[in-house]
C-alpha cells in the first residue's frame, strides 16, 4: 500500500506542471487531496484529470500563497473539512527574467512572496497539524537553490531561501517526527519560463521566446517522472531530494568546484546541448 494511500495532502501550484503531476500521482495512490493554486482555469482542468468527486476526500481552491490572510483561512478550511493534515507539498512558485542590475526591488518582493514566504506561512499555518499527524513538508527548491546563475537572481534567491529554511526546520521538527524534503529540480518540462515576466534580457538573448526555447531544450524531465521522483524522496522521508540527471551532475560539480562552477557548467552543457 501506498505510503499516501488515506492521507490528507495539500499541494499549492496544482494548476499545472509538478504541482498538477504530484495531484495526480497522489490520487491515483488513494491520498485525500487539498489542492490550490492561483489560476482557476488550471485548477479546474486539474480536477478532471484527478477524477475524483469533490467530497469529504477531495478540496479544490484558488489561493494565492502571497497573501497571508488567506493562508490562514485556508488552512482552517483544510482541517475543517479534511481532517488533521498528514503532508503538505510547496510547490507554488513563479520565475522572472532580468540581472540585479536591471530589476527593482519589487521584482523581488514579489518572487519572495510568492516562493519563499508563501511556503513559510503555509508551513506555519498546517505546522500544528503536522506535528499531530507526524507528517511530511516537502517544499520545492530548484537546482538554482543549489548554483547561482546569470539573470536569476531573484529566482535563486527565493530558493536558496527554501533550501535553507527546509534544512534548519528538518532538524527543529525531527523530535516530532516530521520530516522535511529539500526538493531540487533541475530542467522539468513546465510552463514556468513561458509565464515569467521579464525585467531585461540576458546577453547574447534576442527575445523572450529565445530564452523559452533554450529552456525547453534544457527540460529533459516530464512532470510525470518529476512527482514520481519527489514522492518516493517523501515517502522514505528524505532531506533533499534531486530531480533529474542535470540536477544531479549541477550538485557534484558544485560541491567539487564551489568557487568555479559557473564556467564548468557553461562548458559542460554548452558540448552536450
Amino acid at each position: 500500500m501506498s505510503e499516501f494511500a488515506g492521507k490528507v495532502c495539500v499541494v499549492t501550484g496544482a494548476a499545472s506542471g509538478i504541482g498538477r503531476a504530484i495531484s495526480v500521482e497522489l490520487a491515483s495512490m488513494g491520498a485525500i487531496l487539498a489542492i490550490s493554486d492561483i489560476d482557476e482555469v488550471g485548477l479546474q482542468e486539474t480536477r478532471r484529470l484527478l477524477q475524483m468527486p469533490e467530497t469529504n476526500s477531495l478540496m479544490v481552491d484558488k489561493l494565492d500563497v502571497s497573501q497571508p490572510d488567506e493562508i490562514l483561512a485556508y488552512a482552517e478550511r483544510v482541517k475543517s473539512a479534511l481532517g488533521s493534515v498528514d503532508c503538505i507539498f510547496n510547490v507554488a512558485g513563479l520565475t522572472r527574467i532580468g540581472t540585479f542590475a536591471t530589476s527593482d526591488v519589487a521584482s523581488f518582493e514579489k518572487i519572495m512572496d510568492v516562493n519563499f514566504w508563501g511556503v513559510v506561512r503555509l508551513t506555519k499555518a498546517m505546522l500544528p497539524h503536522l506535528i499531530e499527524s507526524k507528517g511530511r513538508i516537502v517544499n520545492i527548491s530548484s537546482i538554482f537553490g543549489i548554483i547561482g546563475y546569470e539573470g536569476q537572481s531573484h529566482y535563486c534567491s527565493s530558493k536558496f531561501a527554501v533550501r535553507g529554511f527546509s534544512e534548519t526546520i528538518a532538524s527543529e521538527l525531527s523530535v516530532h517526527g516530521v520530516s522535511v524534503t529539500s526538493v531540487h529540480p533541475g530542467g522539468v518540462d513546465t510552463n514556468i519560463v513561458r509565464l515569467a515576466e521579464v525585467d531585461t534580457l540576458p546577453s547574447g538573448v534576442s527575445s523572450k521566446s529565445d530564452v523559452e526555447n533554450r529552456f525547453k531544450n534544457a527540460a529533459k524531465t516530464s512532470p510525470k517522472k518529476a512527482a514520481e521522483i519527489i514522492l518516493h524522496g517523501a515517502a522514505k522521508r528524505r532531506r533533499r531530494v534531486l530531480v533529474g540527471g542535470d540536477a544531479r551532475i549541477v550538485s557534484l560539480v558544485q560541491r567539487l568546484f564551489p568557487e568555479r562552477y559557473n564556467a564548468i557548467l557553461s562548458r559542460l552543457f554548452a558540448r552536450v546541448t
